[in-house]
């Protein structure tokens, strides 16, 4: 077992399966080329540098776009989600919509190749 999959394992349901359903969407939206892992104790992918990452909490679960400026630029979309600064929550018996999640997985992989890109 890795350590997203202790992470999750560690995770009372319904927030687990709602996590496992995050971690699907990501996976089949980001680039075959991105990795799992655990980034400040949660599972996150990294794709040219931070990706996503998701979390369980005690009332809700978070998707992370490792961006703090996302959210804003998607602003219409997450209306119906509490945001914070650089972070989507949602109950933990629901998961975002699939459509939101791609959208989000493919504009933080448009900023980091545009960052990587500047560097080389």
């Amino acid at each position: 077992m890795n350590e997203v999959e202790e992470y999750l394992a560690r995770v009372p349901e319904p927030a687990r399966g709602t996590l496992a359903a995050v971690r699907a969407m990501i996976r089949a939206a980001a680039p075959v080329a991105a990795t799992e892992g655990l980034s400040y104790g949660m599972p996150a992918f990294r794709y040219k540098g931070a990706l996503v990452g998701y979390a369980a909490f005690k009332k809700h679960c978070s998707l992370f776009p490792m961006s703090a400026t996302l959210l804003d630029t998607i602003a219409e979309e997450v209306k119906d989600y509490r945001t914070s600064k650089g972070t989507l929550q949602f109950p933990p018996d629901q998961p975002p919509a699939a459509a939101l999640v791609e959208k989000i997985v493919k504009l933080r992989v448009a900023q980091n190749e545009a960052k990587k890109s500047k560097v080389e």
